[in-house]
């Protein structure tokens, strides 16, 4: 069977598989396809209200489009002292061509001289075969915004987000920490059932 992951997101990409080949003895029947091998594939507006909409929006295009198992993701990051901002539009917060480092750099200019610095980071998944209707999983992973980003790992606010339990960044954590306990990795066990 083919599990199509419907991303572009290289980060994202290989976060997922990771976390997949993780979970070998459930998966061993599966083989995960990046987008990468559908060059072709139709680019899905995140128009969604909720996380949940947007991932079985971009699952079901995916699953319909390419034949196979799809499986989505929308994620984002949620700041108490930001009325839960950057939220669904954390990619797109600082301006569609932003890189990651002008979305920290916004987000920090945002929170200066706040102290109350909790965050979570959000994960909805979505899997679909074609034909079917989406089943939906979400994961959150608490924890608090740093003042200066940290860390070389991860991809996103990863630099500036320090989970609950910890006093590292997931940049300075790795991915191997981070993909057993991240708001992602807390979604795809979850969806795990799904598959």
């Amino acid at each position: 069977m083919k599990l199509v992951l419907a991303t572009h997101n290289e980060g994202k990409v290989q976060e997922l598989t990771e976390m997949l080949r993780s979970g070998a003895n459930t998966l061993q029947h599966i083989e995960v396809i990046s987008l990468k091998a559908y060059p072709d594939a139709p680019e899905v507006v995140e128009d969604g209200k909720t996380y949940g909409e947007n991932a079985a929006k971009k699952a079901s295009v995916i699953a319909e489009w390419t034949g196979h198992l799809a499986l989505a993701d929308d994620a984002g990051l949620e700041v108490d002292a930001l009325h839960g901002a950057p939220g669904i539009h954390s990619k797109r917060w600082a301006g569609e061509d932003a890189t990651d480092a002008i979305r920290i750099a916004k987000l920090l200019e945002a929170l200066e001289g706040i102290t109350d610095r909790r965050a979570r980071f959000v994960a909805a998944i979505a899997v679909v075969n074609p034909g079917s209707v989406p089943k939906g999983v979400l994961g959150v992973c608490e924890g608090y915004i740093t003042h200066t980003p940290k860390g070389e790992s991860g991809f996103g606010y990863d630099p500036v987000f320090v989970p609950d339990g910890y006093d590292q960044t997931f940049a300075e954590l790795g991915e191997a920490v981070k993909n057993q306990m991240s708001h992602r990795a807390k979604a795809l066990q979850q969806a795990l059932a799904l598959l």
